[in-house]
């Protein structure tokens, strides 16, 4: 603030007219107040970026437990498939030698008579 009273005493000392020197000082007034940061403003900011950081490592760290859970999931689940694929192409093929064996008994039954 003892910048600006110095700014307004200079525009004074050469010679601009007290209610121009006093306008200056005003428009410099709002424009610190609106655009420079004071150390608590930064502190301020520092503060909610620090939060905003721990919150996004927070949420990294529960997808990292989520996309783990849904790959245990899915590995297991493949794992059922892979013994169903094979129980079920066991039984294919057990049935598929009994017919080719029904076939070639009764073959050779008709081949015979």
């Amino acid at each position: 603030m003892n910048a600006l009273y110095s700014l307004y005493d200079a525009l004074l000392s050469i010679n601009v007219p007290a209610d121009k020197a006093r306008a200056v000082v005003d428009a410099m007034e709002r424009d610190m107040a609106a655009i420079l940061a004071t150390k608590s403003d930064i502190e301020l900011l520092r503060q909610d970026v620090d939060g905003a950081r721990s919150a996004a490592k927070s949420d990294i760290e529960l997808l990292r437990q989520d996309v783990d859970g849904a790959r245990l999931a899915a590995k297991s689940d493949l794992e059922l498939l892979r013994a169903s694929m094979t129980i079920r192409l066991g039984s294919m093929l057990v049935v598929a030698v009994g017919v080719l064996f029904t076939a070639l008994t009764l073959t050779l039954r008709w081949v015979v008579r």
